[in-house]
């Protein structure tokens, strides 16, 4: 699936991911292939996002995600 981060400033990050994990409103939700549409609060703390095996790590300062179709866009300050 594809993962986009922005801020007004610019793109955080963009491209394939096998895991997103965010920091939501009520807890910690992670979104994998074929996630259902979801739209969501983002609350500050780190996105954890799986790269070809390998963890990376985003400060959020909270935010919203929308997920539709193996695309995940985040939304941030």
């Amino acid at each position: 699936m594809v993962l986009e981060i922005i801020t007004p400033d610019k793109v955080i990050f963009n491209g394939e991911v096998s895991l997103v994990q965010l920091p939501g409103r009520d807890g910690l939700f992670e979104i994998l292939k074929n996630h259902a549409p979801l739209i969501a609060s983002l609350k500050q703390g780190k996105a954890k996002v799986e790269v070809n095996g390998e963890n990376q790590f985003f400060d959020l300062n909270g935010g919203i995600v929308e997920v539709r179709n193996n695309k995940v866009l985040v939304l941030s300050e």
